[in-house]
């Protein structure tokens, strides 16, 4: 099964990925693996998005594509994969979907987490780590740095839903509750009553 994983900062996306992808048993492809990979691999798609990085700019959407193309194409991902953190804008999708069509592939399912704005605010500005014994609030967790990480996730990512809506492939589940009551909810969402076990629909 093939899946994209969507969802705003807060609402677990990391920790549903490794426990949809372990009972899907697809690789959970995170992009930030990705970069680290070909970056510490020193690959010429790494290099190139160093370059990119080093100065303090975004890497080009058709550097992000490729790196991806190239793992999805690793033999680990020819059963399926779960995506987490791609595609972040409709124009990644488009490019995401003729990658998979030149693999001969396409996405089963896309899942997207939902969860109050309110609700991710309160997550992520709870968040502390600890600091010379004393535990403190990061920067990017402060109420104000939060809203406006959501912002942009609405304006770049959030019209994804849309997309893929319209595709017919999109699922929207709570992503409130207990971790173990969310990944339930995206299995019964995907058709997987339990490990490996497709249900009839």
């Amino acid at each position: 099964m093939r899946v994209v994983l969507l969802g705003p900062p807060g609402a677990g996306k990391g920790t549903q990925a490794q426990l949809i992808a372990e009972q899907l048993g697809v690789p959970a492809i995170s992009t930030g693996d990705i970069f680290r990979a070909n970056v510490s691999g020193q690959t010429e798609l790494g290099q190139k998005a160093k370059a990119y990085m080093d100065a303090g700019d975004l890497v080009p959407d058709e550097i992000t594509v490729a790196m991806v193309k190239d793992r999805l194409a690793e033999p680990d991902a020819e059963e399926g994969f779960l995506l987490d953190g791609f595609p972040r804008t409709i124009s990644q999708a488009e490019q995401l979907r003729s990658s998979l069509g030149e693999l001969g592939q396409s996405l089963d399912r896309v899942i997207e987490l939902v969860v109050d704005e309110d609700e991710l605010v309160r997550r992520l500005s709870g968040r502390r780590m600890l600091v010379d014994g004393e535990m403190v609030q990061r920067d990017d967790d402060k109420p104000e740095t939060v809203r406006h990480r959501l912002g942009v996730y609405r304006e770049q990512t959030a019209p994804l839903s849309g997309f893929y809506d319209s595709e017919g492939r999109l699922s929207r589940i709570d992503a409130i509750g207990s971790v173990e009551e969310v990944t339930a909810r995206a299995m019964k969402a995907l058709g997987v009553d339990k490990p490996g076990q497709s249900s009839s629909d």
